[in-house]
């Protein structure tokens, strides 16, 4: 399974980059012309075994907006115009292939955390979920898709965070990583792309 699914990351991920690419090269001017700073949002996460990394992702907010918080909350101001639009269809998270491509991530996987919500997993649950490698997305990206809305609605989003969304969140990585199989995998990849092209 591990070899298997590895080498169709590498393979899926570079046929990826080569087609995007172009399209990628359109996102990045957009960016720059929307707002002054990098295109790559670049953020330490845990990756397989604790490892730390830094991801990939097209730059969605103002420059040195996490200085005010983790978490996405609904509406948030610091998105910017065009990064509200790559959000909303997960164009923001395309450059993740290179991670894919590199080893760091998966295709199908949990959702790598910050440090600071990693400190929150269980002694129990933090050895299963950190066993596999991190992927772009996973079921529980798909449960918890409308999770900034959530976030909105709660009167302490960081506390809603830790207490109910993660908890729900382990849960679905630790069950996915002792289940996954390729066929799960294949399964998981067609449901995000259904949601992607009816959103």
């Amino acid at each position: 399974m591990c070899r298997m699914k590895r080498a169709f990351d590498v393979l899926a991920s570079a046929l990826g980059l080569a087609l995007l690419w172009l399209p990628g090269l359109v996102v990045a001017a957009l960016i720059r012309w929307d707002s002054p700073g990098p295109v790559f949002f670049r953020q330490e996460r845990v990756g397989r075994f604790g490892r730390p990394f830094r991801i990939h992702k097209f730059r969605t907010m103002r420059v040195n907006a996490e200085q005010a918080g983790q978490l996405t909350v609904g509406a948030d101001a610091r998105i910017t115009r065009i990064g509200a639009f790559l959000r909303a269809h997960r164009l923001d998270e395309l450059p993740q292939l290179i991670d894919v491509f590199l080893g760091d991530m998966s295709l199908v996987g949990p959702r790598p955390e910050v440090p600071r919500y990693v400190a929150h997993y269980p002694a129990a649950l933090r050895d299963v979920v950190l066993s596999v490698r991190p992927g772009i997305t996973d079921p529980a990206s798909l449960r918890f898709r409308n999770e900034s809305e959530q976030l909105a609605a709660a009167a302490d989003p960081e506390r809603e965070y830790i207490e109910v969304i993660l908890p729900a969140k382990l849960a679905c990585a630790a069950d996915y990583a002792q289940h996954a199989s390729f066929v799960t995998d294949v399964g998981v990849l067609l449901r995000t792309l259904k949601v992607l092209v009816t959103r």
